[in-house]
């Protein structure tokens, strides 16, 4: 749905033609940038579907799935928050009398 009332459609705006090669440039463009995000929303499609695929295969060979997510998760995080969350865990675990310390 369009808003009307919003800043970004400037109805004095609207009532202005545009001339031929700009409207012409205007629609180019917009269609540029229509094409390239449906081209990079397949290829997000490809690659999940791609990657769906290699945790499959590693389910089939035995492996956890589960904890591969978890080890991806770690290996993306920045070092410093995951220590401090590690160390919220632990102190967690050891109010509740579940690690001993």
């Amino acid at each position: 749905m369009l808003d009307r009332s919003s800043s970004a459609f400037d109805a004095d705006a609207a009532d202005q033609p545009l001339s031929d090669a700009a409207a012409g440039f205007a629609k180019e463009q917009l269609k540029s940038f229509i094409e390239r995000i449906e081209r990079l929303e397949e290829e997000k499609k490809t690659i999940a579907d791609d990657i769906k695929d290699v945790f499959a295969e590693a389910k089939g060979t035995g492996f956890d799935v589960k904890a591969l997510r978890e080890v991806l998760k770690i290996r993306k995080a920045d070092p410093d928050q995951l220590a401090e969350h590690q160390a919220n865990v632990d102190l967690y675990l050891q109010a509740l009398g579940m690690v001993g310390g």
